[in-house]
């Protein structure tokens, strides 16, 4: 089975307008590393670019926001072969113990309860424009 995402939820409830410094840059490490595609393009009222994988869509856009406030969480299927393919594409994990690196995947796949006592199999991408994204699967 190929690794799927089902849901995108953006932090700062809008995961259509993610803030970047330079679209053009960033779109590069979505398609190499994540394997999103460009979807569309658009230059008003400022640069942007729509991004699809699977059937959910992310927004990048050089809108003035800061990168290191803002993400997403996606709710994915195959949790443990998207960390793999992560890892194949050359995320490089980082130490359990450090802060995360532009560019970087988490150490290893977690669990994680939810508010809601869900369970979650999950880990964590920071791309290089320095949004943090969560990946993760109900169990």
């Amino acid at each position: 089975m190929k690794p799927t995402f089902k849901n995108a939820w953006g932090y700062q409830g809008d995961n259509m307008n993610l803030p970047v410094t330079d679209v053009d840059a960033a779109i590069h490490f979505y398609e190499s590393m994540m394997g999103f595609r460009v979807e569309s393009r658009s230059d008003k009222p400022y640069r942007s670019a729509v991004l699809a994988r699977d059937d959910i869509r992310i927004g990048l856009a050089e809108n003035g926001g800061d990168p290191s406030q803002d993400g997403c969480a996606f709710q994915v299927e195959d949790v443990e072969g998207l960390f793999a393919e992560f890892k194949a594409n050359g995320l490089t994990p980082r130490a359990s113990d450090s802060v995360p690196l532009s560019g970087s995947i988490s150490a290893e796949v977690g669990t994680e309860t939810r508010k809601d006592g869900s369970d979650w199999r999950v880990f964590f991408v920071v791309a290089p424009d320095g949004l943090c994204y969560w990946l993760g699967e109900r169990q």
